[in-house]
């Protein structure tokens, strides 16, 4: 008797436990589905690493084609370095092949493995703001945004100290803001067009440096407070966090990023990467170069996301080249450039969702 209870409480217990593996993994693979993962428990519709992927043509040949033309023009030598497989693929395009026909023109796609070795590569997306600013103080317009400091031996001010006025009077300002959470997301991005509202054309401020503290992400710190839920994070949940709190509470999140970073402003220039070659929206990736050199084509599989910033199972292939670097860009990541403005930088907020990607080489 007491064997038959054991048995019986035995095998209750592996069903309850089998449950909630069960229960757990279905909660996770819906999770998985709303971020754009092309698998369900580990299972691919195609295989990984295959070099001739039957995929739909790429819905952004224009864009690519204009981005290659202004690599020709700004960066010679880049140019010349994939010339070989930029024109492979021109003629790709202009015998309207299949993405499976790649070795008809002398290339290969190889898959990247992505995040989790099932071929998902972590795709986010980025993109330039355009800041209302003023060229000296105002009671509205009151945040500076600095110009890179002369540097001297030792770090620079961390974030607190600037705000705390480390910077101030030497010079630095080069404009000001009247948003202090524009001005971070600003230096999140890297680069942004500033409007001075007084009839002049827009200045590009892009990156000028930063003063050599440790980054911290903002979102995490966000997630970890309570204030976001972990599945909700993203740059458009932020700015709505934002929008009501005080001025100190702002700095007291702010401020436990220490890194701080630092502008030059050009009149009459274009967005431009890492590669100082300018950059065509949905056209041009940040990647790691560790893995992908700077130059380099890849075909990616693109979640679409509606206007509420879901996924709703719609998806596009696009050609894009990889032109740029990013601190959080690691690995199996790719950050994929979305435009400028505001409905860029709303789509960028979003993105946060899972991919498949190849390289296009020889």
């Amino acid at each position: 008797m007491k064997e038959n209870n054991f048995f019986n409480l035995f095998y209750s217990l592996c069903i309850l436990i089998m449950f909630s593996l069960l229960t757990g993994c279905q909660s996770n693979t819906n999770k998985d589905i709303k971020k754009g993962r092309q698998y369900k428990d580990g299972k691919l519709p195609l295989a990984l690493n295959i070099s001739h992927p039957q995929l739909a043509p790429p819905v952004n040949i224009s864009e690519y084609i204009i981005q290659v033309a202004k690599i020709k023009v700004a960066s010679p030598s880049l140019y010349q370095r994939n010339e070989h497989i930029y024109k492979a693929i021109d003629a790709w395009i202009n015998r309207s092949l299949d993405t499976s026909e790649f070795k008809k023109v002398g290339l290969n796609s190889y898959e990247m493995a992505g995040k989790d070795n099932y071929g998902n590569v972590h795709l986010t997306g980025y993109y330039t703001p355009v800041i209302r600013a003023r060229h000296t103080p105002t009671a509205e317009f009151k945040y500076p945004i600095y110009k890179m400091p002369v540097k001297t031996k030792g770090k620079l001010p961390s974030r607190e100290q600037i705000y705390n006025g480390a910077l101030s009077g030497k010079g630095l300002e080069i404009a000001y803001s009247n948003s202090l959470m524009d001005n971070f997301i600003m230096e999140v991005q890297g680069s942004a067009y500033i409007d001075f509202e007084d009839g002049s054309p827009l200045v590009f401020f892009c990156y000028g440096g930063k003063n050599g503290h440790g980054y911290s992400s903002i979102g995490r710190l966000l997630v970890e407070q309570g204030e976001i839920e972990k599945e909700k994070i993203s740059i458009q949940a932020i700015k709505d966090w934002a929008k009501n709190k005080s001025e100190k509470k702002l700095k007291e999140l702010l401020i436990q990023n220490r890194s701080f970073v630092f502008f030059k402003p050009q009149h009459n220039a274009e967005v431009k990467g890492a590669a100082a070659v300018p950059l065509e929206a949905n056209a041009s990736v940040a990647v790691d170069k560790s893995l992908i050199p700077i130059g380099s084509v890849v075909l990616v599989d693109v979640p679409l996301l509606e206007n509420d910033g879901q996924y709703h199972g719609r998806r596009e292939i696009r050609l894009m080249v990889a032109l740029d670097v990013g601190g959080a860009i690691k690995g199996q990541h790719f950050d994929l450039y979305l435009g400028i403005g505001d409905t860029a930088g709303e789509l960028a907020g979003y993105y946060n969702h899972y991919g498949r990607a190849w390289v296009i080489k020889p």
